[in-house]
This record gives C-alpha cells, sequence and structure tokens, in this order.
C-alpha cells in the first residue's frame, strides 16, 4: 500500500512539474492538430539530448502539423518513471507515442493500454522484446539502426589493430535492452572472425560511474588487455577515465557507440579508437514522421530500418 502510494505522489509530482495535469473539466480539449509524445531514456546522457535537440527543431520546421510533448527519466534504469510518464500520456490523451524504452520488456504492457486507448505506437532506439509483443497481442513497429551490425563495424575496425588470440573485454549495456544484446552480439561476431580472445563481458548499465570502475577492475587484473569494447560511448567515457587513472592511456584500445561529441573530442585526441553513428540527431524525428504518417494514412506497422555508421578520427 505504502509503494502504491508512493508511485501515486510520484506521479502527480511529475505531472505538476511538466505541466501535464488534465484541465479542470477532466478531459483535454481536443485540437485541431495531433499530439506527439516523445518517451525518452535518460537526459542524462548527450545522446538523448542530442535526440532531444533533433525533435524540437524537427517540430519547429514543422509546428503547424503536429504538437509535441517530451519527456526523459533521470538515468537508463529508473523504468518504473518512464512507465508512469506513459501512463501520464495515455491519460493526456495523446494522439501518439514516440518511445526509447529503457526496458525492452517492462514497458511493452503499459504501451498495449496507450494502443487499446486508440493512441499510435513507434518503437526507436531500442527494439522491445519479440516474444513479450506476441504474448500481449500488440504489434509495435521499430524504427531504428540495425545495433549488431553497427557494433560489428566497430569490432571489425578495431581487429585490424590487433593480433589474433589478443585479450579483449566487453562492458554491455542494461541486461534487458535489445539494444544492448545486440551490440554485445555484434562486438562478438567481429571478435569471433578476427580470433580474439573475449577474457570477460560485464554489464555497465550505459553509465559513465558504473562502467569506469568495471573497465579498472580489468585493466588491473589483465595487464595484457588489447581492448575494451563498450556498448555506448557514455561507458566508452569511463573506460577512457579508468586508463588516465591507470597510466594506461593509449595502451589499451576503446571502442564505443553513439558518436556523442564528448567521444568526438577522444577520438580526435586518440583516446577512443572509433564509434558508431546511429544518428540521434535523427532519430526521434524518424519515428515521429512515422507516426505521423501512421495517424494520416491509418497504415499497418511496420519496421523501418535507419542507418548506422561507423566513425573514425580520420573521418572527424
Amino acid at each position: 500500500m505504502k509503494d502504491r502510494k508512493r508511485s501515486i505522489c510520484r506521479m502527480l509530482v511529475v505531472a505538476l512539474v511538466l505541466g501535464l495535469l488534465l484541465p479542470a473539466g477532466g478531459c483535454r480539449e481536443k485540437e485541431d492538430k495531433p499530439a506527439v509524445a516523445l518517451v525518452m531514456k535518460s537526459l542524462a546522457n548527450e545522446f538523448f539530448k542530442t535526440m532531444e535537440e533533433g525533435a524540437k527543431a524537427h517540430h519547429a520546421e514543422h509546428a503547424d502539423e503536429y504538437n509535441l510533448k517530451i519527456v526523459g527519466i533521470k538515468n537508463e534504469t529508473d523504468v518504473t518513471q518512464q512507465i508512469e510518464y506513459v501512463e501520464l500520456m495515455i491519460a493526456q490523451g495523446v494522439d501518439a507515442i514516440v518511445i526509447a524504452p529503457a526496458d525492452s520488456k517492462a514497458l511493452v504492457p503499459v504501451c498495449k493500454r496507450a494502443m487499446d486507448a486508440g493512441i499510435i505506437v513507434v518503437n526507436i532506439d531500442n527494439k522491445f522484446d519479440t516474444e513479450v509483443l506476441k504474448d500481449k497481442d500488440a504489434i509495435i513497429p521499430f524504427v531504428g539502426p540495425d545495433n549488431r551490425k553497427g557494433a560489428k563495424l566497430a569490432g571489425v575496425y578495431l581487429a585490424t589493430r590487433l593480433q589474433s588470440g589478443d585479450k579483449v573485454a566487453i562492458i554491455e549495456g542494461a541486461p534487458n535492452a535489445f539494444n544492448g544484446i545486440q551490440r554485445k552480439l555484434g562486438f562478438e561476431d567481429a571478435m569471433a572472425d578476427g580470433k580474439m580472445n573475449i577474457i570477460g563481458s560485464q554489464t555497465g548499465y550505459w553509465e559513465t560511474d558504473k562502467a569506469q570502475p568495471i573497465a579498472a577492475a580489468l585493466i588491473n587484473e589483465h595487464p595484457d588487455l588489447k581492448a575494451i569494447l563498450c556498448a555506448n560511448d557514455s561507458m566508452a567515457l569511463g573506460a577512457v577515465a579508468a586508463l588516465r587513472d591507470a597510466g594506461k592511456l593509449g595502451s589499451i584500445h576503446v571502442v564505443g557507440f553513439d558518436n556523442i561529441a564528448a567521444a568526438q573530442r577522444l577520438l580526435k585526441e586518440g583516446r577512443i579508437l572509433c564509434t558508431v553513428d546511429q544518428h540521434a540527431d535523427k532519430l526521434a524525428l524518424f519515428g515521429i514522421e512515422y507516426a505521423l504518417e501512421m495517424l494520416g494514412t491509418n497504415a499497418q506497422p511496420a519496421d523501418k530500418e535507419t542507418p548506422v555508421d561507423l566513425i573514425t578520427a580520420e573521418m572527424l
């Protein structure tokens, strides 16, 4: 009972802060333009800040076509808060929700409730779990990159700098995030092809401060480690910090994923070997445009693959 009260209080506070409470009459006034909600993961992550900026820029150019609401959770693992945001959007009666879920499984039920309420749902960035979608009888289109392919691009590039049998380690994303799982598989594909020795794989939950001690332990336990492959750039920053503390900058390659500005600086300095650009500035607008298309044409939902590109220092 206490947990339920606490959850209700959190929802009320969030709604007040964001100005999302319903009008006094108890229902949202019907607007001429469709309302699209962008529900993101951690706004502390530069990748999602870039996504937010891209969405705002798109809306500024198309303000006469739709209204936009943007929310994002505090950190990558705050799944409960993200569920509450979706519930608030359902209460607001938005026309479409474009969501980058923090958890590929846990967000499916609330998104199904949104669909049952007549709201279009488009999944971006982190793909919903296929089996959970099937179990909930939910067909939600995924608009986003092939993360496994992107990670393999980075891994193949790394392999050109290594020798067969070299020791490498992987710092994974959140364990229930489909994109994190796919990136790990992509790294493993490339390392297997290059006959590298993966000596460990641990989750850093997408965050710099969680990845740094993992990298520090790996560096200490394996003095002959040659590379650390990180499932996002935030964790790559943590790996670089650990190398700096250990006095090993430049002796162990670091690979990232996302092409955030902080990673670009480290690329130019030679601290990160490569990253992968999934075009954060366009990812949200790809989803928004598809949601608007579905609203306008009643098109049947279908997945749409978006670009991924390898980024090295020579390209900057």
